[in-house]
């Protein structure tokens, strides 16, 4: 038997007259994580697409050492679960047990239960989707491929939505199914993952397999970083000391029932503020009560000194204030608009000529942010489904910055977004605010926090644990702190 469970080898697809692989060779070993990297648009998809047979290849060779036949498993960025249904049916969903022509729930229960246990996870099947976190609706995901049992598992991104403690739950998971033969494929844009869970590397640009190779210790998320883009990244010179203007947001005891409690901060102008946590910490939701979204809160919000009831997205669009969502699939982007009109919809005002919309200065708009942000799409009229989960991303950040805002609220602002286009957003963020725009940046990703803010809170619990200085801020400050800790006084 092979030592690899599956050998790609000289795999050639085009679209049309657009060739996207040119040639490409992938080897997956038995029981082994093997990351897939590369930019957006570089072919990644379409490979593991090929491979699993969603799509047909035009040339190559594939082989796949599994004497019994068992399946591979594509688990895509934007999951596929039922939030209203409950957890054995999500595992069962389009292959249902049946019995005297009625569906068999207790033999679809124990079967879940069977499957969960196996790998070792305590979760009760009738939990409702909905009422899981993040990390439980990806091992759902995996349980359900192993229903089916994959002894291949693609993972897209699986990590892009997750909190480091959720993250650390899949990573056990990963392993401990390895150690059971199970092989994965890590699509990813995080390169420090790469290196704490993967075995093997390849990297492709441009359709093509630029480097592979075993993660060893000569392996850096610089030179992996270098062989994506092809060239040096560095984020040394990325962050520009500035002058901050007054206060254009104060927030004072704000408070909303079983979310968070008594929360102070301010912002200045110009001034780029991180928030930061773990699990349940309430950012997303004290910022979603900011921007209106939440009318049943105590507390003051004032922005330029005036206290503002902020109770309509409305009326936070009209105090300048624009929000980029966490959750883009299903806040962020209107599946069915285009890519230029999901880019131009909350500014129509902007190109309105007598009663009707001035498509010429749409077009000039749009086709003005598809450069500033580098967004790979073929033509801005297909649907924004068509682009990759990084440039929907891009698309609806040109959205949140496109208003001419005082402040942007960001969310989880890189998701998805490979390490190329994370620093053209980064630099755009910077360059914004050196204009004056104000920033609140919201993330669990530590060193995106560091790389780009002048201050941060870290949360806890639904509350402020502690404000941290641009030199106060460190990795091991924020998780002490994000964990209940104390910060010893110097």
């Amino acid at each position: 038997m092979s030592d690899y469970i599956v050998n790609m080898q000289g795999i050639e697809k085009s679209f049309g007259s657009n060739q996207v692989l040119h040639g490409v060779d992938f080897l997956l070993k038995q029981g082994s994580i093997h990351a897939l990297l590369g930019e957006n648009g570089t072919g990644k998809t379409t490979l593991m697409n090929i491979l699993t047979g969603i799509l047909s290849k035009d040339g190559g060779n594939i082989t796949v050492d599994d004497k019994e036949n068992n399946c591979i498993a594509f688990i895509h960025q934007e999951l596929t679960l039922v939030n209203d249904l409950n957890v054995y049916e999500n595992l069962f969903l389009g292959c249902e047990l049946k019995k005297q022509g009625h569906l068999d729930k207790r033999s679809m229960y124990e079967k879940a239960t069977e499957i969960l246990m196996k790998m070792e996870i305590e979760l009760d099947p009738n939990t409702k989707v909905e009422d899981i976190n993040a990390s439980y609706k990806q091992v759902v995901e995996i349980a359900r491929a192993l229903m089916k049992n994959a002894k291949v598992i693609i993972m897209d991104e699986p990590t892009s939505s997750l909190t480091n403690v959720e993250i650390d739950h899949v990573f056990t998971l990963m392993r401990g199914l390895k150690k059971q033969g199970v092989s994965f494929v890590f699509i990813s844009h995080k390169l420090n993952e790469v290196l704490e869970i993967c075995d093997e590397y390849t990297v492709m640009r441009d359709g093509c397999v630029v480097a592979t190779g075993e993660v060893d210790q000569t392996v850096t998320e610089a030179s992996l970083a270098k062989h994506m883009v092809g060239k040096d990244l560095s984020y040394d010179d990325l962050y520009i000391e500035r002058e901050i203007g007054p206060d254009i947001m104060r927030v004072e005891n704000l408070e909303r029932e079983r979310e968070f409690e008594d929360i102070n901060f301010h912002i200045g102008s110009g001034e780029i503020v991180g928030f930061t946590g773990l699990l349940g910490d309430g950012r997303s939701e004290i910022f979603n009560t900011v921007y209106g979204c939440n009318k049943d809160y105590k507390g003051k919000i004032f922005i330029g000194g005036k206290e503002c009831i902020m109770h309509s997205t409305g009326k936070a669009q009209k105090q300048k204030i624009s929000y980029l969502p966490r959750n883009r699939k299903e806040n962020g982007i209107i599946k069915d608009l285009s890519v230029g009109s999901n880019m131009s919809i909350s500014i129509l005002e902007r190109f309105k000529s007598l009663l009707f919309v001035d498509k010429k200065k749409e077009k000039t708009f749009v086709d003005e942010y598809v450069g500033k942000l580098n967004i790979k799409v073929a033509d801005t009229k297909d649907l924004i489904t068509s682009l990759s989960g990084g440039n929907q991303q891009k698309a609806i950040l040109a959205k949140a910055i496109s208003s001419n805002p005082k402040l942007v609220i960001l969310d989880n602002p890189t998701q998805g977004v490979d390490i190329g286009a994370k620093l053209e957003i980064y630099e755009i963020i910077m360059k914004l605010a050196q204009q004056g725009v104000s920033f609140v940046v919201l993330s669990s990703e530590a060193q995106e926090i560091l790389m780009l803010c002048d201050r941060l809170y870290v949360l806890f619990h639904g509350k402020v644990k502690k404000e941290l200085t641009r030199k106060e801020a460190n990795e091991e400050n924020i998780m002490i702190l994000a964990t209940g800790g104390n910060l010893k006084e110097a």
